[in-house]
C-alpha cells in the first residue's frame, strides 16, 4: 500500500524542509485521526512544529490540497466514468470563544465555518479523492437578511461555490477527456444557471462535464405544465431495489421504486429582468410503490443533461444518484473518526490549513474501507 505521503509527493513551498515537514505531519495524524494533535505528533518538539507549519504564511488550505488534486486526477484517469460529487457542511466551533474569524452558522449564537467539497467517486461507490474544497464563514449580523433570490446575480450570493464547482468539473473534463465526468449534486444544487453553464461551455466548443442535480423547485414548462406532473404522468419503465441506510430519524430498510423519465424544456427564470434561455433536460422520477405504514415514501425527481432512452440508462442515472451518499460518510469520518470540530487552534486560517490534512486522511479511510467491497 502507498504511503499516505504519497498524497503530497509533489508539494512545493520553495522550502525543501518545510515540504518534509507537511508530508511528516500528513502521515503522523493519518496514523492516529482520532486523537488531539500533539497525542498524534508524538512528542513537544513534533508538536511545536505542527504548530509553526500552521502559523507560516508559505502554508494554506489550498496549497496543501493542491498535490493531493493531481493525485486524485490520475486515479480518475483509470476510469471510464466518474461522479464529482458536491456537498456541504457545517463545522461547529461554539463555545471556543479563542478562535478567530469564525462565523455565524444558522443561528447567530452558533460559531463555526462551512466546508464544500467536491468528491471523485467511482459509479460503483469508490471514492477517488478531493478534487477541490470551499471553506467559508458568514458575515455576523448576515443571517435573516437575504433577499429573493431573483434580486441579486448569482455571483454574490452563497450559491455561486454549486456554479464554481461545476466550473471546475468542466475544467476537469477538458484536462482528462478520456473519462466523463459527470456533477453530481442534491437538492441545494437545483440552481437554473448550472443546466444553462452546460450549454455555454458546449457552445465554446469546449468539452462539458455532465450533470445529475435532484429536484428543488417544482419548475414550470415550456408547455404550461409543472415538472413533477409531467413526469409523474409518464410510463414506468423499470423498476429498482436497494437497502437504504438508517438516518437521522428514519430506520434502515428496502427500498423498491419504479422509475419514470421524461426530456422536457424548461421555462427559463428572469435574473434582474432578463430572461434566460430555455434548456431541455432529463426528468427522471424515482418513486417509492409501498412505503411502511406511517413512513413518508422515499422519491426523488433528479435532472439531467443526459437523455434516457432505455431502462438500463435510467438504472444507471439512479445509481449515480446513491453514489452521492459517499460524501456524507466522508462528512461523518470527518467529524467522528478525525475529529476535527475539536480543533484548538487560535485562528481560522489555522483550522482551515489543518482541515486539509484531515480531508486527506478522511479520504485515505473512505477508500479503504471501500476498496475490499468494491
Amino acid at each position: 500500500m502507498v504511503a499516505l505521503s504519497n498524497e503530497l509527493k509533489n508539494i512545493d513551498f520553495g522550502d525543501k524542509r518545510l515540504n518534509r515537514r507537511t508530508r511528516r505531519l500528513l502521515e503522523d495524524l493519518g496514523n492516529n485521526p482520532g486523537v488531539s494533535i500533539p497525542v498524534a505528533c508524538n512528542g513537544w518538539g513534533e508538536t511545536k512544529a505542527a504548530y509553526r507549519l500552521f502559523d507560516n504564511d508559505k502554508v494554506d488550505g489550498q496549497k496543501i490540497l493542491e498535490p493531493h488534486y493531481a493525485c486524485s486526477m490520475e486515479r480518475m484517469r483509470e476510469h471510464p466514468i466518474v461522479l464529482c460529487i458536491q456537498d456541504t457542511t457545517e463545522l461547529d466551533y461554539t463555545g471556543k470563544n479563542d478562535i478567530e474569524g469564525l462565523g455565524p452558522l444558522n443561528y447567530e449564537s452558533r460559531r463555526g465555518l462551512y466546508l464544500h467539497p467536491t468528491l471523485a467517486v467511482t459509479p460503483s461507490q469508490l471514492c477517488l479523492g478531493v478534487l477541490d474544497a470551499w471553506k467559508f464563514t458568514r458575515e455576523p449580523g448576515s443571517l435573516g437578511q437575504n433577499r429573493p433570490y431573483w434580486y441579486d446575480p448569482i455571483e454574490k450570493k452563497e450559491s455561486l461555490r454549486w456554479l464554481e464547482g461545476y466550473r471546475q468539473t468542466c475544467d476537469y473534463q477538458q484536462a482528462i477527456p478520456e473519462t466523463r465526468l459527470v456533477y453530481v449534486a442534491d437538492r441545494e444544487g437545483d440552481i437554473y444557471e448550472i443546466f444553462f453553464e452546460q450549454q455555454i461551455v458546449s457552445q465554446k466548443g469546449k468539452s462539458a462535464a455532465d450533470w445529475l442535480i435532484r429536484s428543488r423547485f417544482d419548475r414550470n414548462t415550456t408547455d404550461g405544465k409543472k415538472l413533477w406532473k409531467s413526469t409523474q404522468q409518464s410510463e414506468v419503465i423499470d423498476q429498482v431495489e436497494f437497502d437504504l441506510p438508517a438516518a437521522k430519524g428514519r430506520k434502515a430498510r428496502q427500498i423498491i421504486q419504479s422509475l419514470r423519465a421524461v426530456r422536457i424544456k424548461l421555462n427559463p427564470p428572469f435574473r434582474r429582468g432578463k430572461k434566460l434561455d430555455s434548456v431541455e433536460v432529463t426528468a427522471l422520477l424515482a418513486s417509492e410503490d409501498n412505503p411502511p405504514e406511517g413512513e413518508e415514501p422515499v422519491e426523488w425527481l433528479l435532472l439531467s443533461n443526459v437523455p434516457v432512452e432505455t431502462s438500463e440508462q435510467a438504472v444507471d442515472m439512479l445509481q449515480w444518484y446513491l453514489a452521492r451518499w459517499q460524501i456524507e460518510i466522508f462528512f461523518r469520518i470527518l467529524k467522528s473518526g478525525c475529529k476535527v470540530e475539536e480543533l484548538q487552534l487560535e485562528k481560522v486560517e489555522k483550522i482551515e490549513a489543518a482541515l486539509s490534512f484531515y480531508m486527506i486522511i478522511a479520504w485515505r479511510i473512505l477508500f479503504l474501507t471501500t476498496l475490499g467491497r468494491v
